[in-house]
């Protein structure tokens, strides 16, 4: 069961991107092949940064982004630098984009071989905001114009704060359109996402950015190293992070299936609820850290059958008496609390069955979708019909936005032709 399994062809806008991005990299490649490279010792030790950054790339769980800040940072200051040591840089935009795509195609070899490479739209991507930012700086730097709009003091800074903010824009608009195109969810919510994410690390890219160019413009070269090392260990640390989130991610895994191979719960049960429980929160505008607690809740919400002396039949607690379902998911809570995983998932599993007015919103969502994934198993009930029961049931038990949210999310993947409303 898994939203968006006929998608085949990806929307114009997507097309438009990567026709974009191959167009940039073919004219960037071809005018700096036939004018030669300007500042070679430049355009090495900038693509030697990217290639660094692209290689040591942010791990990240299936669906999420995978940024790699260091690469970003360095193209952007490479995009924004107008002079180096006191003297013109003079390299232009045809250059910059020349620089990035060999710096990515270097980085990407060996990605490619391990298997875990990064994706064309990706790549396309980067190649578009970098463009992006070195059209805006770059001619007016050469023209002289920004030297009489902003000077070179403290205007100039302020300069290139905006732009690159406004480039963080645009790469949020881009991210989304892409994401857009392998997933089933709708525009509005991944670009609340791509937009959340600018407030992390894509400021501190951005910043950096700014940084190096302004170092490099002042100290030359040698200002690289100093001003990349805390980016640099910042990403080593959150590749740590991230190896230590992957293990917290299995262990969930693991108790969530306890309840499977105990014969409490039918087979890949946990697995479709969390799934469809994500994409309804992602419906909902739930954020990421959200959006991370309601499918580790999700995927642990029967685990109090496992104090069950006689299970379920089916595993069905949908079919419960309400009584019955809060025993349950009470029980569910004090296990999810003594297995040491965070406070907030135990609460949205233990509080799963109450009335939905008194429930926190992922618990709404655990409740509505776990009903309808148990009313879908059972013999005479099928997914047309499970949706028609959680809407009888909304006047107390499920929140009539999650039932909706459901079935749009069911409707846009193929499960079932029902449609919203």
């Amino acid at each position: 069961m898994s939203p968006g399994r006929g998608r085949t062809r990806p929307p114009p806008a997507v097309l438009a991107v990567r026709a974009a991005a191959v167009l940039l990299a073919v004219a960037g490649l071809a005018h700096t092949l036939w004018h030669g490279v300007h500042q070679p010792g430049h355009a090495l030790a900038f693509g030697v940064l990217i290639t660094v950054g692209e290689l040591a790339r942010w791990g990240a769980l299936p669906g999420e982004r995978e940024p790699a800040p260091l690469g970003a940072a360095g193209a952007l200051a490479y995009a924004l630098l107008g002079r180096s040591g006191g003297g013109p840089a003079g390299h232009g935009v045809f250059q910059v984009i020349a620089v990035l795509v060999a710096a990515q195609l270097v980085a990407a070899v060996p990605h490619v071989a391990r298997g875990n490479g990064p994706t064309a739209d990706q790549a396309a991507r980067r190649i578009v905001l970098v463009s992006f930012a070195a059209v805006c700086f770059q001619p007016l730097y050469t023209s002289g114009r920004s030297a009489i709009w902003f000077g070179e003091g403290p205007y100039f800074a302020v300069f290139l704060l905006v732009l690159l903010g406004l480039t963080a824009l645009c790469d949020a608009v881009l991210g989304a359109l892409l994401l857009r195109s392998r997933t089933p969810f709708p525009y509005g919510p991944l670009l609340r996402d791509e937009l959340r994410a600018l407030l992390g690390i894509g400021s501190a890219v951005c910043a950096t950015g700014a940084v190096m160019a302004l170092g490099v413009a002042v100290a030359g070269l040698w200002a690289l190293p100093v001003l990349c090392v805390p980016l640099l260990l910042t990403q080593v640390s959150f590749r740590r992070f991230v190896a230590v989130r992957t293990t917290y991610r299995q262990t969930i895994t693991s108790l969530a299936r306890s309840t499977e191979i105990a014969g409490y719960t039918p087979h890949g049960h946990a697995r479709r609820v969390a799934m469809l429980c994500t994409a309804v929160g992602r419906e909902l505008g739930l954020s990421g850290s959200e959006l991370t607690v309601l499918e580790y809740a999700a995927l642990m919400h029967d685990i109090g059958q496992l104090s069950l002396v006689d299970p379920v039949p089916d595993g069905a607690t949908a079919l419960l008496p309400a009584a019955e379902q809060r025993r349950i998911a009470l029980l569910g809570g004090a296990v999810v609390r003594q297995t040491g995983v965070d406070t907030e998932i135990a609460v949205v599993v233990e509080r799963q069955a109450d009335p939905y007015r008194e429930q926190p919103l992922p618990a709404r969502i655990v409740r509505a979708v776990n009903a309808y994934d148990d009313l879908c198993g059972e013999g005479l009930s099928g997914p047309l019909d499970a949706l028609e029961q959680l809407r009888l049931g909304t006047g107390h038990d499920y929140q009539p936005e999650v039932v909706e949210s459901l079935a749009r999310v069911l409707a846009r993947g193929g499960l079932t032709p029902v449609l919203p409303g």
